[in-house]
């Protein structure tokens, strides 16, 4: 009897990592390597070393592709540090087991099975079916979008800079905006923390930067979708409830946007009737997890302030470099709203019914991220004598990883940084995937208990 408990321990011991754990340990280490690389001194344009709770915090934001920065980008680092933040930026937008099965493919080296299910839980993808076709269109698209994208911006701001510094700046932008991060290196220009306040009224910047986060934010099995449908005549399910979702919080978002700053004299009433369309337009759309602006957050009135929470609390679709509980999960709970509403007992889109796996797990994920994020504004309210709603906002910003900021993260303590870096870890690997990362494997249950009835309403 004691021989075979001592079996089953050591086999429990012994056992793989699951996808979950892989996943977590994966952005945790290289979150590690980047505060290494960071902290040294050749990373600060003054030489000198970052504190380490600083170097740790950027290092998770670049991961995490959130954006959020105790110090300017474009001022405090050197060109190092610049292409460490760009590199911790590509290799946490994609994922560290894309470039790993890349490196493998290059070898001709076998995938295996388990190597396989990490692909599918870091891809959020349904099946393993066509999961390597997929990762070969994910760096092909990447590679495609991001040079374009690089070099539009460059030939714009060849304009204002000269031709090596402007195409240094478009393949960071590019590159940081593509993945939804929102670093960027305009403090070293028009002071820091100064974002592309500078382009506002530029229509060419604003549209390129927005089609970026577009296609960041909306995956790349939607991508994939888009690109083929002249061929395949037909969108996934998938596809067409994020596109139609997106359409309808973009426009939304900028006509509630429009609305509530249109009198603001700090934000959209000294533009053009134009320029307002347009702004209104680049805040939804980046707010959701782009994390760039032409605006001030701090000037924005506290209604689009809570507005913004929101977006950036739904995030962007599964599989892509956003964050937020995505906008799958938001549908789905729109959807069961609905149902409900109607007396029916199935969620139906596009005469699909969704199955009760799915419908749980939107549930559990949406409780988990708002049982997340009001605790831990609440302890930074304990922890910093600020507003509550900046705080949420932040709280917000960090586990959607958005970016977006009320010029708050510089100022904060050393304990709500490292705070922070949690919620942008979380926000990054996924409260749910962490949940199973951290339970123990259960088994499973052989009977089921009578029906209970309770009342609601």
């Amino acid at each position: 009897m004691a021989k075979h408990r001592s079996k089953n321990s050591k086999k429990r011991k012994s056992s793989p990592l699951t996808p979950a754990k892989t996943l977590s340990f994966g952005f945790g280490m290289i979150i590690t390597l980047g505060t290494f690389l960071l902290s040294l001194g050749p990373a600060s344009a003054d030489g000198r070393p970052m504190k380490l709770i600083d170097a740790f915090f950027t290092a998770t934001s670049a991961t995490c592709v959130t954006g959020l920065a105790v110090v300017d980008t474009g001022t405090h680092f050197s060109l190092f540090g610049e292409i460490v933040i760009l590199a911790l930026t590509q290799l946490g937008g994609l994922g560290f087991m894309t470039f790993g099965t890349l490196i493998a493919l290059a070898f001709n080296r076998r995938i295996s099975l388990r190597e396989r299910l990490v692909l599918q839980e870091a891809m959020n993808h349904n099946t393993m079916e066509g999961l390597l076709t997929l990762i070969r269109r994910v760096i092909t698209y990447t590679i495609i979008i991001e040079g374009t994208g690089a070099l539009l911006l460059a030939a714009r701001w060849a304009m204002d800079m000269p031709w090596h510094q402007a195409i240094y700046f478009g393949i960071f932008h590019s590159i940081s905006i593509f993945n939804n991060a929102g670093f960027d290196l305009f403090g070293s220009m028009h002071g820091p923390f100064s974002g592309l306040a500078e382009y506002a009224s530029d229509p060419f910047i604003n549209i390129v930067v927005m089609i970026l986060i577009v296609l960041g934010g909306i995956g790349f099995i939607v991508i994939s979708d888009l690109l083929h449908y002249s061929r395949t005549r037909k969108f996934s399910l998938h596809s067409k409830v994020v596109l139609s979702m997106s359409a309808l919080l973009i426009v939304g978002g900028a006509l509630m946007m429009f609305v509530l700053e249109m009198g603001n004299p700090a934000t959209l009433k000294p533009l053009s009737w134009g320029d307002r369309i347009m702004s209104s337009f680049f805040h939804s759309i980046s707010s959701r997890s782009g994390g760039v602006s032409t605006l001030s957050m701090a000037d924005l009135e506290l209604s689009t302030q809570f507005l913004f929470i929101l977006l950036m609390f739904i995030g962007a679709a599964p599989g892509s470099t956003g964050g937020g509980i995505k906008v799958t999960v938001f549908a789905i709970l729109l959807g069961a709203m609905y149902s409900m509403i109607r007396g029916r007992e199935d969620i139906v889109f596009f005469r699909r019914r969704l199955s009760k796996g799915a419908i749980m797990r939107a549930i559990t994920q949406t409780w988990l991220a708002l049982f997340l994020v009001i605790f831990v504004a609440m302890v930074l309210s304990a922890l910093e004598d600020r507003e509550f709603l900046t705080l949420l906002f932040e709280t917000t910003s960090a586990f959607a990883t958005s970016g977006l900021s009320l010029d708050l993260t510089p100022r904060l303590t050393d304990t709500s940084k490292g705070l922070l870096c949690l919620v942008m870890f979380l926000g990054r690997v996924g409260p749910v995937t962490l949940a199973y990362a951290l339970a123990p494997k259960s088994d499973k249950e052989l009977y089921k208990y009578p029906e209970g009835k309770i009342t609601i309403g």
